[in-house]
């Protein structure tokens, strides 16, 4: 894999393709997708009902995107291996025992590591490790370099990875997670480096239209593969 650097330019400006995002995801048994953490385009606006689903059975999913690839999936499961969903101390064990030793098999260099603002990602033990590991190179809210919130339409596993997935996984119609897991492993694996290298050429032509509006709203932005 290629070597990865990265920096910051005096006008604060992000070279997006050499970043590491990270995020994690709910995939529902039942096919259930929350709209609102998952940016899904469309020519047209649909007519859509949200489902609740009574006794919800889903898998937490995390994964790190790049230029280079794709680390994970990830399934967050407790010490009796039933799923569950993430915390402090369960993502701090996920970048300990699975983020920095998939990185140690990397040729990566002056690697930036990119999160959101979810209270499991900003705790103070997990900002301090965070540091320990990439010191300045850190993008996240409480570190070194804060990323704006409610930015999911610059985060290329909201606006590309969830809802390509998502869209994919469900058409066997998964009965049980086992066979949900292995379908979305199936589907992250095959997607293509060529196919990563238009979702970051999506990305910078996103923070360049931010930065021309500075930081406004912008409701033309497409999603192009």
């Amino acid at each position: 894999m290629a070597t990865c650097t990265g920096h910051f330019t005096a006008g604060g400006s992000i070279k997006f393709g050499d970043n590491r995002w990270v995020d994690e995801a709910h995939f529902w048994l039942n096919g259930y997708v929350n709209k609102q953490n998952c940016r899904i385009w469309s020519e047209a606006n649909p007519q859509v009902y949200v489902e609740t689903p009574l006794h919800p059975e889903k898998l937490t999913v995390w994964c790190a995107l790049w230029a280079g690839g794709i680390i994970g999936p990830y399934f967050f499961k407790n010490d009796e291996g039933h799923n569950v969903t993430v915390n402090g101390d369960r993502y701090r064990a996920l970048i300990t025992n699975f983020f920095i030793p998939e990185l140690r098999k990397q040729d990566v260099q002056e690697l930036w590591f990119q999160q959101d603002g979810a209270t499991c990602h900003t705790a103070r033990a997990t900002i301090d490790l965070l540091k320990d590991t990439f010191g300045d190179r850190l993008i996240s809210r409480f570190g070194p370099v804060n990323w704006p919130p409610r930015s999911c339409d610059l985060t290329p596993l909201d606006y590309f990875l969830w809802g390509y997935v998502k869209s994919l996984v469900y058409a066997d119609k998964p009965q049980t997670l086992d066979h949900l897991k292995d379908n979305i492993r199936r589907v992250i694996a095959d997607i293509r480096p060529q196919m990563l290298e238009k979702v970051i050429e999506n990305g910078t032509s996103r923070l360049d239209c931010i930065r021309a509006s500075r930081g406004s709203h912008r409701l033309e932005i497409i999603f192009k593969m």
